[in-house]
């Protein structure tokens, strides 16, 4: 008789008239599945379909089901329930479907599963899969399909997830009776013990709850099978997410055991295919606070966590004291951990549950998919709904707090495997089969059966499709999880066998958004102050415009002889020099804002070049005159006068050749080690707004590999030759010529150019170098008149004048200099600083150079008018003389006044002996009345004595000096 289910009618688009087939081809349209009629002792249930439907439509729609059932105490044989799939087939096509005789239980032989399910340990999963696999046997021994034959019947022990105790009730199932037809481990720690000793004693080992990629190894575990696939098909889901949210950089922490160790492995050869770096690998028995801390100061950001369930919560109580959570870090952690384990009270650790709550919001899992999320009839007839509820009501406690409840569905799942490759090997598939109650551990002929059809299984049960690869492997989706909320919500699953990741968009982030993989570095270059730039180059391009002034000055003025007498044309280069030596501030000035990379050698060249011709020229005129000077008036009064005719091809050739050993070193320097754009970075910087970034400040400069030994070269020479100008003007401080007028300016300016010289070292090499501004003052006489510019007239200025005062202008640049040059090394580092003082040392002492120079030559013949012609000039008697000899003069007209006083003293004195000898010769004649007086008034003469001699009646002494 056949039964119909009566449901909800299907859609009239399946309804067709009887004969409406036409020429519709079975098992190949697009329409559905062609209907199949029941077998003659049973019959088909329709689901919504009537009587009259059945008999009117040739087609059912894809993923419809129809259930087979039999009459009185028969019952089926083959599948149950078939579904229409999309290519027009049934399912199970390849196994008919039929009624057979129930066989009373106390008819059917025992099989015997021997079973290790960890109540307690790392992975207590034993709480949820024991019941399970108990529902499952109960399933299965009700059936008169499957093994109709047989019972299967279980022996368990808790193997607490510890290889030990799992040895010792191992070897108490393997040397007990009954013999066991099969071995069911559970965590992988205890399955790879089981799994290497059963391939001695002929045994298959199905396994519900081990992840270990090591298990997948077919050479060293030939006959092992798990219906919970491999961890290894957690790290292509971690993989693609570490790709979806652009993560480059990760860092992992593991508990110290094999599973654990080979899934790591295995993500590090797939994160280095896929570009990814594992920056930082951490790893733990027992503790593990000191990792903890490692990853806390290695600033790791993406972190995943491979750790059983007791680890876990010693780990993120640790996170939480090392605050390694919130909106910057994201945890990765495997999925099937109680949905609660963060909560389970543990007296190893010593935070409570509202701490542990925020350390693990937020964080990830990746869970392999263990319920069907169809919610489609298994092979038992039962959905994953159904299932879930059928299990809760077997439980002893909420499944939250339930071990194991999400592996559920796997163990549950690996008995009908069993069942289904036993009836197969037994023949209740209709095949010819073997005795199982035959099987002993020296049977191999029944192993390789039972092997075979294991390794063949295929069907729908309640975890989904349940297939195993070559290495004995379950394949499944992987499920994407994140604790939101203190509760876990689905985000996404991901198919590794054909990459398809399927988001629901549910994610949420404390930040709002995926952070970063690390802290965002953000390079900053470090420019000049465009205020700043723009103030000094002013001042430099006025400093230019003052030097070509006093170049023109010089040149139309060059026929003067006051502007003869100075040598003007060393005097021009000298204003050549100032204005090269200006304008090198424009170079020193530009940077990154303003030029590209590429532009940055020829910068640093210009600056190099401006700077070393700029004190060849202005140095070395200057320092040309004075070594004249002291050369011709330091020497033996008997060698001076051939010495005095000044030639000025000498001169001249002493600065080019000044000139041409600059050009030459920095042509060498330009070709073989040419200066080139380096980086200077500096300490991270992290900015007042809480974003997780850092500031990276970086600064450019001009650099080559042998840097130090051209400046060494470069400067060396330059500084022995500037302390040798300075000795020179020193000793000729009180020395008097009129070939060279102005060379006690040029003394000053002497000192000055150490500013210059000292600043653009410091500038280029970026080290201290000793200035030779910091030896004694220059001890200048006191008696020296005051020539602060050279050409006043002397009745204008004072006689005598303090020590050293003619010095001012040269102390302040030697002060200058010592300034400038350490303060410039201190704040190398500070662009605006060390340009700052740089180049406002060289726009000064530029300007004291021309200034001490020129202006006075420009004040001496704006104010005597000494520019209108040469005979005009030679006709004033003051001008043919210099300051030197104008003292001379009014030294010796004072030595005259004196010499005039003591004569008319000795006068006076003479004048009263006249008058004592006049009164002695009156009282003569009285005593020696013979004797005749001398006419001329005088004493009487001896016979020998010369007129004359003792007259000195209207005598003068006759001046000398006039």
């Amino acid at each position: 008789m056949l039964l119909l289910l009566l449901l909800p009618l299907l859609p009239p688009l399946f309804l067709r008239p009887p004969g409406a087939s036409g020429a519709q081809t079975p098992n190949a349209t697009s329409e559905g599945c062609q209907i199949i009629h029941p077998p003659w002792e049973g019959g088909i249930r329709y689901r919504g379909l009537t009587r009259d439907q059945v008999k009117a439509i040739n087609f059912l729609p894809v993923d419809y089901e129809i259930e087979y059932v039999c009459r009185g105490e028969r019952e089926v044989v083959g599948p149950k329930v078939r579904k229409c799939l999309a290519n027009g087939s049934w399912t199970d096509m390849d196994t008919p479907s039929r009624c057979v005789n129930r066989t009373p239980h106390s008819e059917r032989r025992a099989v015997y599963i021997g079973a290790l399910f960890p109540m307690s340990g790392g992975w207590p999963g034993g709480q949820a899969c024991q019941p399970a696999v108990e529902m499952a046997l109960e399933d299965v021994n009700s059936r008169r399909d499957i093994l109709p034959d047989y019972e299967l019947k279980l022996i368990h022990h808790d193997s607490k997830c510890d290889p030990g105790q799992a040895t010792k009730y191992l070897y108490e199932l393997l040397y007990n009776d009954p013999i066991k037809i099969i071995l069911m481990p559970g965590c992988s720690s205890v399955s790879t013990l089981v799994a290497e000793a059963a391939r001695m004693w002929n045994l298959i080992v199905l396994s519900y709850g081990s992840s270990s990629p090591a298990l997948s190894n077919r050479q060293r575990f030939p006959t092992f099978f798990r219906t919970h696939p491999s961890a290894t098909l957690h790290n292509p889901t971690r993989v693609k997410l570490f790709e979806k949210w652009g993560w480059r950089r990760i860092a992992t922490i593991q508990q110290t055991t094999e599973v654990f160790t080979s899934t790591l492995d295995d993500l590090e050869e797939r994160v280095k295919e896929a570009g990814i770096e594992i920056t930082f690998r951490q790893s733990f028995f027992s503790d593990p606070a000191v990792p903890v801390k490692n990853l806390k100061r290695q600033d790791a950001r993406i972190i995943v966590g491979l750790f059983y369930e007791t680890e876990a919560r010693k780990v993120f109580c640790e996170v939480y004291k090392e605050r390694l959570f919130g909106k910057k870090y994201v945890w990765f952690l495997i999925g099937w951990y109680a949905d609660n384990w963060f909560k389970i009270y543990d007296p190893s650790i010593n935070c409570t549950v509202d701490e542990m709550t925020e350390a693990v919001e937020g964080h990830i899992t990746t869970e392999i998919v263990m319920l069907n999320p169809a919610n489609t009839r298994s092979i038992s007839n039962m959905t994953s709904q159904e299932f879930v509820e059928k299990l809760t009501k077997r439980l002893k406690r909420h499944p939250e707090e339930t071990g194991g409840f999400q592996e559920a569905p796997l163990a549950y799942d690996a008995i009908w495997a069993l069942a289904l490759a036993l009836n197969k090997t037994s023949g209740g598939g209709g095949h010819s089969g073997v005795r199982l109650e035959d099987f002993n551990y020296n049977n191999q002929t029944i192993t390789d059966q039972i092997y075979r059809a294991m390794n063949s299984s295929s069907f729908e049960g309640v975890s989904g499709h349940v297939v195993f690869d070559a290495s004995g492997s379950r394949m499944a989706w992987t499920l994407i999880e994140q604790l939101q909320g203190g509760s876990y919500k689905k985000i996404g699953y991901y198919d590794s066998t054909k990459d398809d990741l399927s988001w629901s968009k549910t994610d949420k982030w404390i930040g709002g958004a995926p952070p970063a993989d690390q802290t965002l570095v953000i390079k900053t270059f470090r420019f000049m102050s465009q205020k700043l730039f723009i103030s000094v180059s002013v001042l430099s391009s006025l400093g230019i415009v003052l030097a070509v002034v006093c170049l023109s000055f010089n040149i139309y003025n060059s026929h003067v002889r006051y502007i003869q007498n100075s040598q003007p044309n060393l005097n021009n280069l000298t204003a050549v020099g100032c204005s090269l030596a200006l304008a090198a501030v424009f170079p020193l000035g530009l940077d990154g804002y303003h030029i590209g990379r590429s532009q940055f050698p020829f910068v640093c060249q210009a600056r190099l070049w401006l700077l070393g011709l700029g004190f060849s020229l202005g140095y070395g005129s200057m320092f040309t005159k004075i070594w004249w000077v002291h050369t011709v008036f330091t020497k033996k009064e008997e060698k001076k006068e051939w010495r005095k005719t000044l030639e000025p091809w000498k001169l001249y050739a002493t600065v080019g050749l000044l000139v041409g050993m600059d050009v030459l070193t920095l042509a060498i320097w330009q070709i073989v080690d040419p200066l080139h754009r380096t980086i200077e970075t500096f300490a991270k910087e992290e900015p007042k707004e809480d974003i997780d970034v850092s500031i990276l400040p970086q600064l450019e400069h001009c650099s080559s590999r042998k840097m130090n030994t051209w400046l060494g070269i470069f400067y060396g020479y330059k500084g022995l030759l500037l302390l040798l100008g300075i000795f020179l003007a020193y000793e000729t401080k009180s020395v008097s010529t009129e070939k060279i007028n102005d060379h006690r300016a040029v003394g000053m300016a002497i000192y000055n150019v150490a500013t210059l010289f000292y600043s653009s070292a410091c500038e280029h090499t970026k080290q201290t170098l000793l200035s030779p501004c910091t030896g004694e003052e220059a001890e200048w006489g006191s008696e020296m008149p005051y020539l602060r510019f050279p050409g006043w007239n002397p009745s204008q200025l004072p006689a005598r004048v303090p020590r050293c005062s003619v010095l001012r202008d040269s102390e302040w640049a030697r002060v200058l200099c010592l300034i400038t040059a350490p303060v410039t090394m201190i704040l190398s580092s500070q662009q605006d600083a060390a340009f700052a003082f740089a180049s406002l040392a060289i726009v000064f002492s530029s300007y004291i150079t021309l200034v001490v120079l020129f202006v006075p030559k420009m004040r001496r013949l704006i104010t005597r008018g000494e520019w209108q012609s040469e005979a005009q000039d030679t006709m004033k008697t003051g001008s043919s003389t210099n300051n030197n000899e104008e003292e001379k003069s009014r030294l010796l007209e004072k030595e005259n006044r004196e010499l005039e006083k003591i004569i008319a003293e000795k006068e006076e004195r003479v004048s009263e002996l006249r008058h004592q000898l006049r009164s002695r010769q009156q009282l003569r004649p009285r005593r020696h009345p013979s004797t005749p007086p001398d006419p001329s008034g005088g004493l009487p003469r001896g016979p020998h004595e010369p007129p004359d001699r003792l007259s000195c009646d209207g005598s003068r002494v006759h001046l000398l000096y006039k």
